[in-house]
């Protein structure tokens, strides 16, 4: 498909141009394939860490049907808002939202082992850190000079660090054959399955081109998936009965797991909404200019803000989980050259669809967990990739390196040490109130909270003398390695 039978280079610029409908669907839906993966990646995370069993027979299988079913609508409402627009609310770009990688490491103490009991305090914080996300779209011009490239690429780093052992985790056969010691965990099957996702994954993102690049992840699972099926790791009786078990039609629940007010949850998702908010800028900015060639407007940044936090905030009083934009669709829409906002909108209705039918989540239900392991080595590795490509703009004098080194070590070790500890063991924040606990266990909150208090309490200018102390004389001369008194 060519940019000329599309349309002209001033209309494929236009976020308000609608090409022809046989050409907008199927560009919509190349939209939903590039981030349909990770929109309900999330959901299974967190279930699984909330102890659902994952089999169809299980009895927790209807609400983990309903949290992918969630993900898939709420995602298409939110993107709605971006590109339709509801008054202040939302961009008018082609925005797609989807579920949040950012705020697993923030909801998975919530939930871990509680089951169904820890969902009302985790979508209570979901509700009101939404309101506030929202909120922080009057304020968003702002505030971004309290976030700059060193502490959100940090924080951004923190986040897939978090994730990444989840990862080997679901490729070595999930969490729950690990705990009961079975012997199928890390198996050679279990990793040949994994190996198989991963290397049709990059296979496809390096030497194909257009659909097949853009989808490469949803490809690869797609071939883990029916490797399983051939080596019969997963019956088809299986795919059968979670199909028939999963309605054809249903509609979301509001406050379908109650509604608590955790102090912990709200102070959780309340800072995490910065870092979203941050990333949905860069986003709107990456969007304006690989699609059009210009700065994002104020307006367009405060409405994406708008619709980010309002999206997520309706998305939690029916068991969705946070909302923010897709970075890996701001890359599509640089490649396709299409800035039409009808596209997306045209994606986001395919997307309320699959949520309004359950047999699309049971069907998802039934990829076993090393493919999903596969394609989140992936996914995850990506986002420590994305982090550290923000600190490439980070400017390593002693200041900045010092910053980063406190903020890393204290954030990255109480994840490890909290983390890595057996229940009912002492570990380094045991005293403190729960509350407090389960806001440090990620490591990403203290990690942020310091990186962003050392940045605008120390000064900007020191000297050069001690930057081969603190470096270990590895200062370099790379494009970080700049003079000291150049700003971040």
């Amino acid at each position: 498909m060519t940019m000329s039978s599309i349309g002209t280079p001033e209309q494929l610029r236009d976020p308000d141009y609608t090409p022809a409908l046989h050409r907008a669907i199927p560009l919509g839906i190349q939209h939903v394939l590039a981030m349909f993966v990770s929109n309900v990646t999330p959901a299974i995370i967190v279930a699984g860490a909330a102890g659902f069993g994952f089999g169809s027979n299980s009895p927790d299988f209807p609400e983990l049907l309903y949290l992918i079913q969630m993900s898939m609508l709420f995602a298409g409402v939110a993107t709605l808002l971006q590109t339709i627009t509801i008054g202040p609310v939302g961009a008018a770009l082609p925005i797609v939202q989807g579920t949040s990688f950012a705020f697993i490491p923030i909801m998975i103490p919530l939930v871990a082992g509680k089951g169904v009991d820890g969902l009302a305090a985790l979508f209570g914080g979901v509700v009101i850190g939404g309101i506030f996300h929202a909120l922080l779209g009057t304020v968003i011009g702002k505030i971004r000079f309290a976030l700059p490239p060193l502490v959100t690429g940090l924080v951004v780093t923190m986040i897939g660090l978090a994730l990444v052992k989840v990862g080997i985790e679901y490729a070595a056969g999930g969490v729950p054959a690990k705990a009961s010691g079975s012997d199928a965990y890390g198996s050679l099957q279990s990793w040949s399955v994994a190996l198989i996702v991963v290397f049709v994954t990059l296979g496809l993102k390096f030497f194909a081109r257009g659909m097949l690049a853009v989808s490469a992840v949803l490809v690869g699972i797609l071939v883990g998936y029916v490797y399983c099926i051939v080596i019969g790791k997963l019956p088809l009786d299986a795919i059968t009965g979670s199909w028939e078990r999963s309605a054809a039609f249903a509609l979301p629940m509001p406050f379908k797991y109650g509604f608590e007010f955790s102090i912990a949850a709200i102070i959780g998702f309340c800072l995490m909404a910065f870092v979203s908010a941050v990333e949905t800028v860069g986003d709107v900015s990456g969007i304006t200019k690989g699609g059009a060639g210009r700065e994002a407007t104020d307006k367009e940044i405060q409405g994406a803000t708008y619709a980010d936090g309002l999206g997520t905030a309706v998305a939690g009083i029916f068991g969705g989980f946070p909302n923010t934009s897709f970075s890996q669709n701001v890359g599509l829409i640089a490649m396709t050259g299409v800035m039409s906002r009808h596209v997306v909108t045209i994606g986001a209705i395919f997307l309320i669809v699959c949520g309004l039918v359950p047999k699309v989540g049971g069907v998802i239900r039934t990829v076993p967990i090393e493919v999903l392991g596969g394609g989140v080595i992936v996914m995850f590795g990506m986002v420590v990739a994305a982090g550290i490509s923000m600190l490439s703009d980070v400017v390593w004098n002693r200041r900045n390196m010092v910053i980063f080194a406190v903020a890393l070590s204290v954030g990255l070790g109480l994840q490890l040490e909290v983390m890595n500890t057996a229940p009912g063991a002492a570990n380094a924040l045991q005293h403190l109130p729960e509350t407090l606990r389960i806001l440090g266990s990620s490591g990403i909150l203290p990690s942020a909270l310091i990186a962003i208090v050392l940045n605008l309490v120390l000064p900007e200018h020191l000297s050069d003398e001690s930057t081969e102390e603190v470096s270990g004389g590895m200062s370099g001369h790379g494009k970080g390695a700049l003079s000291g008194n150049s700003r971040t």
